[in-house]
């Protein structure tokens, strides 16, 4: 078989010289701030695997904040490094503050590298909570011997007639007085008296006027 040609991106093996000068100027650095043997490899990993951490969380697309937030942190690490070492800081006599920060670097990459590996992610669906879908399947029609004829609706009594009130007694002597009023309006005007003007001038309600207007025809 033939073999494939091998092709090489110029991006990629920028990448990894980028990696190495930066690795071996975090080394340099740590070893110069009292952090000798295994402990001086470690601090140029830390970093790197920061870095890479936080760039997977970006690349995510989930909690971008955190993920530029301590990729900044390593970055800054890395770059400090990088210019401590460019001949600005006198490595063999490292100030005490560097020092400080040198020894406290390994908690923060911890902290940074563990919110990123195991952050908030977004929880999975749990098959036994989720709803069943919707059956597509037709319920059968009912047939005609299953369905029942409505039931007429019970005849409801009919209601008695209200009976009417009973008429309300006329005093006589209401019914003489009355009398009386009806003559003198007919002498006065040629007319029977209506029951209005009863009412008015015996000063009874309307049904009593009424009832006395019978009594009088």
């Amino acid at each position: 078989m033939r073999a494939l040609p091998v092709r090489v991106d110029a991006v990629l093996v920028q990448a990894v010289i980028a990696a190495a000068l930066s690795f071996a100027h975090l080394h340099d650095l740590a070893l110069a701030a009292g952090q000798d043997g295994w402990k001086a490899w470690a601090y140029p990993v830390s970093a790197d695997l920061l870095l890479v951490a936080a760039w997977r969380r970006l690349r995510s697309g989930e909690s971008k904040t955190a993920g530029w937030c301590w990729f900044l942190v390593a970055l800054t690490a890395s770059l400090g490094a990088n210019v401590a070492t460019a001949g600005l800081l006198d490595l063999e006599n490292v100030p005490a503050w560097l020092r400080i920060l040198v020894a406290g670097w390994p908690a923060v990459a911890f902290l940074g590298g563990t919110l990123l590996a195991h952050g908030a992610a977004h929880p999975g669906t749990d098959s036994a909570t989720e709803p069943e879908p919707p059956s597509t399947a037709q319920a059968p029609e009912p047939t005609a011997t299953d369905i029942e004829p409505p039931t007429a609706a019970p005849e409801l009594p009919a209601a008695a007639p209200e009976s009417a009130p009973p008429a309300s007694p006329v005093p006589p002597a209401l019914v003489t007085l009355a009398r009386k009023v009806a003559d003198e309006h007919r002498a006065r005007t040629g007319t029977d008296i209506d029951t209005s003007t009863l009412r008015a001038r015996l000063g009874v309600p309307l049904p009593l006027a009424e009832a006395i207007t019978t009594q009088l025809t």
